[in-house]
C-alpha cells in the first residue's frame, strides 16, 4: 500500500501535468483532473463488491498490471492524439477516468485481501490507510523533486508503471508459493507481455516524443527538451534559414521577422529615458532582447532574470539561437542573490563549450562590453531579495496562460518592479496582442496603472504573431506630456533592421474602439481576473 499510494499519487499528478500542458490553463486542469479522478475512484470502490472472495487476488494483480499499462502509455497515447486528432480531450479525460477506477479498486481489495489474515479489522484498516497516506506523501515528493526535475513525463510514467508491475510480480509470486493461484502460466504469459511493453515503452519513449511531436509543428524540430519548467523546441526550416522557438507549443520567435518584436520592445524605452546605464530585462532567456540593448555602447550594467537556466544555457550555446542573438552571452556570468547582495556564482564565463569561449562575430577586443549578469531565479522572488534602481526594465514574460506566469502580469508584481526603476527611468511590459486578446492586453494597462504607473500603449504587425502589443510605464509625476515631448524628438542612434522613429510614431496609433471595453478588472495574485480573460476571452480570431 505504501508503494501503491505513491504510485497512485504521482500517476494522478501525470495527468493533471498532461493536462496543463495540453489544454492550458493549469488551475482548471489540475482542478478538473483531480476531481474526476477522485469520481471514479469512488465509483472503484463501488464496483468491488462485485468480485468474489476467491478472484480478489487475481483482481488485484490484474489491477496492478492495468495501472502499468494504462498509466504507462497514457501520456504518449494522449499526446499521439493530440498530434494527430481532435479528440484529445475525450482520450485524455478517459485515461483519467479508467486509472481512476482502478486507483480507486486498489485499497477495498486489498482490504478484502488482508482480512483473511488479520485478526481485527481495526489494525488492518490502520495499517492500510497510513501506508497509503505516507506513501501519497512520498509519491508527491518524488515526482516534485525528481520526475518533474530531470525526467520527460512520458519517461516518468513508464517509471512508475514499473513499480505498479513489480507489485503485481511480488503478489503473483508470493500466492503462487501459497499454491491460492491457478492457471499460472496464463498470468505468467500476461505478465511477460505487460513487462516487455513497460521495458519498451522506457527506452524508447524519448525517441517516439520527437516523432509524435513532429506533427505539431510545421518544420522540422532540430530540438526538444522538457525541462523542470517549460518544454522547450526549435524548429528549423533550412531552404529559408527559418527558426522558430517554442515554449510549451506556444512561438516564441520566428528568425525572419523576430526583429519587429524584439525592437520596438528595446528601442523606443531605451531612447525616451535620460540615461540608460543599468538595464534589467525580466524573462527573455532568448537573448534578442540582450541583444538589442548590447547595441548602446554606454550600457554599463545588465542584469537579466529568467527562470529557467536550461533556456538561457540553450541560447547561449545551441547554433541557432547563438546565430540569432549575436551570441549576446558571450560575456555573460552567472550571478545570484546573497545577504550581501548580487554576487558571482561563478568565476569563469558562464558559457562554456569545452574549453573554447563562444566567439562574438569579428567584435574588436578593445571595444568595452557592458557587465552582463544573468541570474536563473524567480523575477517576484528576486525582486523581493534585490536591492537599487534600473534605469530601463524590459518585462519580456511569455503570455499569461498559466498561474504561474499571471502572477508575474498582477498588481503585487508591478509594485516590486516599481520600487527598483529610477525615477527618471522606464519600463516596458510585453502584452499579448490588443487584436486577438483584446481583454487581455486592456487588463495589463489597468494593472500597471493601479500599481502607480502612468502607461501608454503600442503595437506593431508580427507577421509569426499578428498585430502585438506592448506598454511602456513609468512614474507619474513625470506627465504624459512630456514624454510625448521626447517622443516627437526620438532617436535610435544604433543600427535596426526595422525600426524607425516614424515607424514608432506610428505604432502609437490605434484603430476607433481598439482600446474601448467595459471590464474594469485588474490583474491581481488572489483575483487573477488576467487568467481567465487570457483563456476564455482571448484568441476569438484565431
Amino acid at each position: 500500500m505504501f508503494a501503491s499510494g505513491a504510485c497512485g499519487i504521482i500517476l494522478e499528478y501525470i495527468q493533471a501535468s498532461l493536462a496543463s500542458m495540453i489544454l492550458g490553463n493549469s488551475f482548471e486542469q489540475w482542478a478538473i483532473v483531480i476531481g474526476l479522478m477522485l469520481f471514479w475512484m469512488g465509483f472503484g470502490s463501488l464496483i468491488q463488491s462485485r468480485i468474489h472472495k476467491r478472484h480478489l487476488v487475481y483482481a488485484f494483480i490484474g489491477i496492478e498490471t492495468g495501472l502499468a499499462l494504462t498509466g504507462g502509455f497514457s501520456p504518449t497515447l494522449t499526446y499521439l492524439s493530440f498530434g494527430y486528432t481532435s479528440h484529445y480531450t475525450i482520450v485524455l479525460y478517459a485515461f483519467v477516468s479508467l486509472i481512476g477506477i482502478m486507483i480507486g479498486l486498489e485499497i477495498p481489495v486489498i482490504i478484502r485481501i488482508n482480512n483473511d489474515y488479520s485478526k481485527e479489522l481495526s489494525t488492518n484498516l490502520g495499517s492500510i490507510l497510513s501506508a497509503d497516506y505516507i506513501g501519497s506523501l512520498i509519491g508527491a515528493l518524488i515526482y516534485v523533486f525528481i520526475l518533474l526535475r530531470f525526467t520527460p513525463i512520458t519517461e516518468a510514467a513508464f517509471l512508475t508503471a514499473g513499480i505498479n508491475f513489480s507489485l503485481a510480480f511480488v503478489t503473483f509470486l508470493y500466492f503462487s508459493k501459497k499454491g491460492l493461484i491457478k492457471k499460472r502460466l496464463f498470468i505468467a504469459f500476461v505478465m511477460s507481455i505487460t513487462l516487455v511493453l513497460v521495458v519498451t515503452g522506457y527506452t524508447n519513449n524519448r525517441q517516439w516524443n520527437l516523432k509524435i511531436e513532429q506533427p505539431l509543428y510545421d518544420d522540422p524540430i532540430v530540438f526538444s527538451k522538457i525541462t523542470r519548467y517549460q518544454h522547450i523546441a526549435i524548429t528549423h526550416y533550412k531552404p529559408f534559414d527559418e527558426v522558430r522557438l517554442f515554449l510549451n507549443g506556444n512561438l516564441q520567435f520566428c528568425s525572419i521577422d523576430e526583429d519587429r518584436y524584439h525592437e520596438p520592445m528595446v528601442h523606443p524605452v531605451m531612447n525616451l529615458v535620460p540615461q540608460h546605464k543599468k538595464v534589467l530585462i525580466l524573462g527573455g532567456g532568448d537573448g534578442c532582447a540582450l541583444r538589442e540593448v548590447l547595441k548602446y555602447k554606454d550600457v554599463e550594467e545588465i542584469l537579466l532574470v529568467d527562470l529557467d537556466p536550461a533556456m538561457t544555457k540553450l541560447a547561449a550555446t545551441h547554433p541557432l539561437l547563438a546565430k540569432i542573438n549575436q551570441n549576446a552571452f558571450e560575456d555573460a556570468r552567472l550571478v545570484k542573490i546573497t545577504e550581501k547582495g548580487i554576487t558571482q556564482g561563478i568565476q569563469s564565463r558562464i558559457y562554456m563549450e569545452g574549453n573554447q569561449k563562444i566567439k562574438k562575430g569579428n567584435q574588436p577586443e578593445s571595444v568595452k562590453i557592458a557587465d552582463v549578469n544573468v541570474m536563473n531565479v524567480d523575477a517576484d522572488k528576486f525582486l523581493e531579495k534585490i536591492k537599487g534602481f534600473f534605469d530601463v526594465i524590459i518585462v519580456d514574460m511569455p503570455d499569461p496562460s498559466t498561474p504561474e506566469l499571471s502572477k508575474l502580469y498582477a498588481r503585487q508584481f508591478y509594485k516590486k518592479v516599481k520600487k527598483h526603476l529610477s525615477f527618471n527611468g522606464m519600463m516596458v511590459v510585453q502584452s499579448t496582442s490588443p487584436y486577438l486578446a483584446k481583454q487581455s492586453f486592456l487588463c495589463i494597462g489597468r494593472t500597471l496603472e493601479s500599481a502607480g504607473f502612468q502607461t501608454l500603449p503600442f503595437h506593431e504587425n508580427v507577421p509569426s504573431f499578428g498585430d502585438w502589443g506592448w506598454f511602456l510605464a513609468w512614474d507619474p509625476a513625470i506627465s504624459k506630456e512630456k514624454i510625448y515631448q521626447r517622443i516627437d524628438r526620438i532617436n535610435i542612434p544604433v543600427q535596426t533592421r526595422f525600426l524607425t522613429p516614424d515607424v514608432f510614431k506610428s505604432e502609437l496609433t490605434f484603430g476607433k474602439h481598439d482600446l474601448a471595453t467595459d471590464q474594469q478588472e485588474i490583474n491581481t495574485i488572489l483575483y487573477p481576473a488576467l487568467l481567465s480573460y487570457y483563456n476564455h476571452e482571448s484568441w476569438l480570431y484565431d
